[in-house]
């Protein structure tokens, strides 16, 4: 009778919904800021668990697993690739398959379960070779079995990251984006802004708060708390289920860009010339894309219907996809090659950003000292790039945004394209600046003749400051970017294509550090990137990096231009003449 009751009450409200907005779906009824909490919950417990793992992990597979430093490595190396590129597959899977809820909760009990198996390895003793003195020769190396298990949990690990992230960011979008809202595009904005201040705060915490942990408190408990983590994001995420707006998934994406190239393939020989009133294009019903665009015309070939007879079944469906597509598929595949080249120009900054080890050298290399007593660890000066992100964010969505609109009498936002570009030039300004920072500490320290400079170490917090702004601009930008020019049954591959430019950006890094290091070693001279950061050049390689940012910068300036206005421009327009028009009506 109570289950009755409720359902006649909601009945009520939708019927009263429907009646104040007809064109409110029952669907639209959900999401809302309410789901926001526990969407980024899931994704930050993921982060924080995840995350914390990873600092630390060389030293205990070099002390509980004997394995040597090249060894251990290369297995970090494997697990982080794994997790960089799973997300490809999380986001097809998704969009193709399962939709993006169960993905995600899919992803999240996976990585439970690898982060437990994790785990168990600090429990049971016969998981891992019996102790000995560190790099005794007595000490015996992991069996299979126990190498398996280890290798077990990293891929769990791995395959759970792969369902989360590329989901996560998209599905909370789901849940707010209505693109019939004029305040769309802010309320996005302001989702994303926060939804990555969220994630550098969960980065921030976990290589922090978590590393003191396994330090100070041994590996049971320093792995014991992400398995209470990640437990907590899965059930806090299936918490929300009656809330969330879940999109239906559409067929596999890949097969369908195949198809679209197959079918513009077979149809070559077909011209627009003097055709274009007779054209008929092959449309879904329920599509609102009439007609296909000019760009990329080539590919309107799929779309084109030639012989109504022979290609259309009795429901006005396709009967050989691969000879006729929709112009949906064709628009699809028209977005993802027309932002390759946008893409591609935030690469150089993600390189400059992965040079991790060559900033640890450069802080050890200074004073570090805050008082006689204490020293700021050299690995923890990126957290000064985490924390720019973390404070610029809220600044710039709650000050200086409110600040502008209402100084110019009317909303004020810096558009997608400004803010991109303005985060590669930020990313310019910090290689020069650590080049700059290192050229004059490596001169005071020949100069003294010591291998650790008296130059304070805080000349470098300059430099992490410009990466989190340009991380901030760009990494935000992109994001929202493709987000905004994509179809919505693209979105997760929209948010992870940022992941999949910071692979090729750490294997494009490793080129670039490789090339320089063999050309500048030649004639017995030294390497810029020498071991002894005094006897190199470290400058100059910066330098180098500051110059291929300049290079990336102008060739982002040139796609931009080239890609033409987004959405939000387009928006933008529209608006603006729709406000003249109102202005010319009422003074008539």
């Amino acid at each position: 009778m109570e289950t009755a009751s409720e359902e006649s009450k909601s009945s009520l409200h939708q019927a009263i919904a429907e009646e104040e907005d007809p064109e409110m779906s029952p669907q639209r009824q959900k999401g809302g800021l309410i789901t926001m909490p526990f969407i980024i919950a899931n994704e930050s417990l993921e982060k924080v668990a995840s995350y914390g793992l990873l600092p630390n992990m060389i030293l205990y597979l070099m002390m509980d697993y004997k394995m040597s430093v090249a060894k251990g490595t290369n297995v970090l190396f494997f697990w982080s690739a794994a997790t960089n590129f799973t997300p490809l597959l999380g986001a097809f899977v998704a969009d193709s398959y399962l939709g993006r809820f169960l993905t995600i909760g899919l992803g999240s009990i996976t990585s439970l379960l690898g982060i437990v198996i994790l785990w168990l390895t600090t429990v049971i003793p016969q998981a891992k070779p019996p102790p000995c003195l560190p790099f005794s020769p007595s000490c015996e190396p992991p069996t299979s079995a126990q190498f398996g298990f280890l290798v077990l949990a990293f891929a769990l690990m791995s395959l759970g990251a792969g369902g989360v992230r590329p989901c996560s960011q998209a599905f909370g979008a789901d849940q707010v984006d209505r693109r019939d809202n004029p305040k769309n595009e802010r309320v996005l904005e302001t989702f994303f802004n926060w939804y990555y201040a969220t994630s550098c705060l969960s980065v921030f915490i976990a290589l922090t708060v978590i590393v003191y942990i396994q330090d100070h408190l041994g590996w049971r408990v320093g792995f014991g708390i992400p398995v209470v983590l990640m437990f907590l994001s899965a059930v806090l995420f299936f918490l929300a289920f009656p809330f969330y707006i879940t999109l239906k998934p559409t067929k596999s994406l890949f097969t369908s860009f195949a198809q679209v190239v197959a079918a513009a393939f077979r149809n070559r020989d077909f011209t627009f010339e003097n055709q274009s009133s007779s054209v008929q294009y092959y449309h879904q019903k329920d599509s609102t894309i009439i007609f296909p665009s000019k760009n990329l015309r080539f590919l309107n070939k799929a779309c084109v219907i030639r012989d109504p007879d022979d290609e259309l079944g009795l429901h006005g469906s396709a009967k050989h996809p691969w000879r006729l597509c929709s112009v949906d598929q064709v628009e699809e595949l028209k977005a993802l090659i027309r932002v390759i080249p946008i893409w591609s120009s935030g690469i150089i900054m993600s390189i400059n950003t992965s040079q991790n080890s060559i900033f640890l050298i450069q802080a050890k290399s200074m004073d570090r000292h805050l008082t006689s007593k204490f020293q700021i660890p050299a690995g923890s000066y990126g957290m000064f790039t985490i924390i720019t992100i973390v404070l610029w964010i809220p600044i710039y969505d709650r000050l200086l945004i409110p600040v502008a609109s209402k100084l110019q009498g009317k909303p004020f936002r810096l558009s997608i394209k400004l803010r991109m570009g303005m985060g590669i030039f930020c990313s310019f300004l910090a290689m020069m600046i650590s080049g700059t920072v290192e050229n004059i500490r490596r001169r005071r320290a020949i100069r003294e003749g010591l291998a650790v400079s008296s130059m304070s170490a805080m000349w470098l917090i300059p430099q992490y400051v410009l990466h989190g702004l340009a991380e901030a601009f760009n990494g935000i930008g992109q994001t929202e970017f493709y987000y905004s020019e994509f179809p919505k049954s693209m979105s997760s591959i929209a948010t992870c294509l940022s992941g999949l430019g910071m692979g090729v950006a750490s294997l494009l890094a490793s080129a670039v550090l490789s090339a320089v290091n063999s050309n500048t070693n030649r004639g017995g001279k030294g390497s810029w990137v020498s071991n002894d950061i005094n006897k190199g050049h470290y400058d100059y390689y910066y330098w180098t990096l500051a110059v291929l940012t300049l290079t990336s910068f102008l060739y982002y300036l040139i796609v931009s231009w080239a890609y033409g206005p987004c959405v939000e421009q387009r928006s933008q327009v529209r608006d603006e003449a729709n406000g003249f028009a109102l202005q010319d009506l009422s003074k008539e």
